[in-house]
């Protein structure tokens, strides 16, 4: 099953319960930046007392772009413009709700680049967290009540050894992740990941959950991302 990443687009503001947070965006190096190498400060814990909810400072995104794909060039040019990495935008998203990533999508809304994660929380419920793509600050966070849920999902995404994070980090030696998530809707689990490389290709790429081995996707994975696109 693939779980559809839902953005709420009105309820950051019902979210400010006092104070502000800032989300920590912490990369592979420990060293708490995003990619264009600027700080990335957290105010204070990023939870209400008790209820697992992210303050929010705002929820406007400081990266300022049209959700427009009339060129069929959405995804690159949302690659260049983000300045916080898949693998920084997962930390983040684990500070405003402890658990486990179970995808990640760059995306356009608010209007403004963001990161969409959802995160399987420690108390067992679905959380939509989205972040600012240019700094990892959390712009809103919500539980998901969907009921399409599956048992299945949540049991691969627990024994998984490498995680959200490790899978985009992985994957960025073959360019800009855009997107991943744990797909179980294969004969076995697999994290999938989407990039984007500096000529402006797109490339869909697999990374074993367990041994974290990355491959490329089989062929008509690729024929069927076409497809999508030419339907849309």
């Amino acid at each position: 099953m693939k779980r559809q990443l839902i953005i709420a687009t009105a309820a950051a503001a019902a979210l400010v319960v006092g104070g502000t947070v800032t989300a920590v965006a912490v990369s592979s190096d420990g060293s708490g930046s995003a990619r264009s190498g600027a700080p990335v400060t957290a105010q204070s814990a990023g939870h209400a007392a008790g209820s697992g909810t992210a303050q929010v400072q705002d929820g406007s995104a400081g990266i300022r772009m049209q959700d427009d794909d009339a060129n069929g060039q959405e995804d690159i040019r949302e690659a260049r413009a983000a300045r916080v990495t898949a693998s920084d935008a997962a930390a983040a998203a684990l500070k405003a709700v402890p658990g486990t990533v179970a995808g990640l999508d760059l995306d356009v809304d608010r209007p403004g680049l963001v990161w969409d994660a959802d995160v399987l929380g420690k108390d067992g419920k679905w959380h939509e967290v989205t972040l600012d793509a240019g700094n990892a600050r959390v712009l809103n966070q919500h539980v998901d009540h969907d009921d399409d849920d599956d048992a299945r999902e949540r049991a691969a995404l627990q024994n998984a050894r490498t995680d959200a994070g490790a899978a985009a980090r992985t994957a960025a030696s073959h360019g800009t992740v855009t997107s991943l998530e744990l797909d179980d809707d294969r004969a076995k689990a697999v994290w999938e990941v989407e990039t984007v490389t500096k000529d402006g290709k797109e490339h869909k790429l697999l990374v074993d959950p367990q041994s974290g081995k990355l491959s490329a996707a089989p062929a008509h994975d690729a024929d069927d991302d076409d497809n999508d696109g030419a339907d849309d």
